[in-house]
């Protein structure tokens, strides 16, 4: 058995100590960059040896610029010949992809060039590909609205092993969302929380309790949500969506308490938790100090008895605080498709995502 090495990890070292030379000894005084920011657990940190089983691998992404972009296939070509074919244990033969596109790590036969994936770009193509936008561009506030965060967040925690083309700026520019967009998210975040929060009571006060718990399981969502955008990362699918919130800082504290609400067994055991929830992420807001402080207690929702942050109390407040025209004039707190979606085929469309746009005019 192989002994396991973080993908990430894995590629740095492939692109170290073998593609970087074969590159400047063949194609010396060549301009590029190289790194990896695409799709995969291992851009996100997260994989694991069952990892390996498919689309995974050592692997670079090699960026040339647009005057030298003519030379892929020699560079491409030259790299099949002249890779070794394996490395650190791991086969570096991919298979052809398979009708969703996926490739699994094969052996090469003696003397059979190398189908490697060291895939080449420019860093316009890759990003207009990987994100439909072009990296040069100003991103207006729908653009930011209409792309999918488990993208963004591969851009961002992926890593650049060698720029000469600027990679790391764009990097830098995709970082996170500009104030006012994430504003606006913070605000349609705490809009949902309102809507929902004192139906785990109501619904459970008729004797419902899975309708109760749904809610509760919905509610747990958003509160997890609003704690990536209050600590400024990305939240990814919901495969990794409950190990990136556990990297969060807040998540020592909040974690025990999300816990027992989702195996609370009624509703009032619920509120209990969702009490004490909710002063956590209502403190958390306050100390990010973008409003005047507001109440960290829960208090009854109107005259009816069930206990509730009033999440529309801090969006009023945050919504105020948006200077962007374009984002004031959304006509609602919908939030990013990020907030208004899970489906994996629209998140994973651009195409898609981009006729999304309407919602933001």
């Amino acid at each position: 058995m192989t002994k396991f090495i973080p993908g990430l990890q894995l590629c740095e070292q492939f692109y170290e100590e073998v593609v970087k030379a074969l590159i400047e000894t063949e194609f010396h005084g060549l301009k590029y960059s190289a790194g990896l920011i695409d799709s995969g657990s291992e851009v996100l940190g997260f994989d694991t040896e069952r990892s390996t089983d498919h689309h995974w691998g050592p692997r670079v992404l090699l960026f040339l610029s647009p005057k030298d972009i003519g030379k892929k296939k020699q560079i491409f070509d030259y790299l099949s010949k002249n890779l070794p074919s394996t490395f650190r244990g791991y086969s570096t033969h991919f298979g052809n992809p398979d009708e969703i596109g996926v490739q699994l790590l094969t052996k090469a036969k003696a003397g059979q060039p190398i189908n490697h994936r060291v895939e080449i770009h420019t860093t316009e193509s890759f990003f207009k590909s990987y994100l439909l936008i072009d990296p040069n561009d100003d991103l207006t506030a729908s653009d930011w609205l209409t792309l999918s965060e488990q993208k963004l967040r591969t851009i961002r925690s992926g890593k650049i092993f060698y720029d000469q083309l600027g990679l790391k700026s764009i990097q830098k520019k995709l970082h996170y969302f500009p104030k006012d967009v994430w504003l606006y998210m913070l605000a349609s975040e705490w809009m949902k929380i309102s809507q929902e929060e004192p139906f785990v009571g109501r619904t459970g006060d008729v004797g419902d309790e899975l309708g109760s718990k749904i809610i509760a399981a919905r509610l747990v969502q958003s509160i997890m949500k609003l704690c990536f955008l209050m600590e400024k990362e990305y939240a990814p699918y919901s495969k990794w969506f409950g190990t990136a919130f556990s990297r969060l800082k807040c998540a020592q504290k909040l974690s025990p308490i999300l816990d027992k609400i989702l195996a609370a067994k009624n509703w009032k055991e619920r509120e209990k938790y969702f009490s004490q929830a909710y002063k956590v992420i209502a403190q958390m807001h306050n100390n990010l100090k973008i409003t005047k402080p507001l109440a960290t207690d829960v208090s009854s929702f109107h005259d009816r008895p069930y206990l509730v942050i009033h999440g529309d109390v801090f969006a009023n407040e945050l919504k105020n605080k948006i200077k962007d025209p374009a984002i004031k004039k959304i006509s609602a707190a919908i939030g990013s498709v990020n907030q208004l979606s899970n489906t994996v085929d629209l998140l994973e469309n651009d195409k898609l995502l981009k006729k999304l746009k309407v919602l933001y005019r």
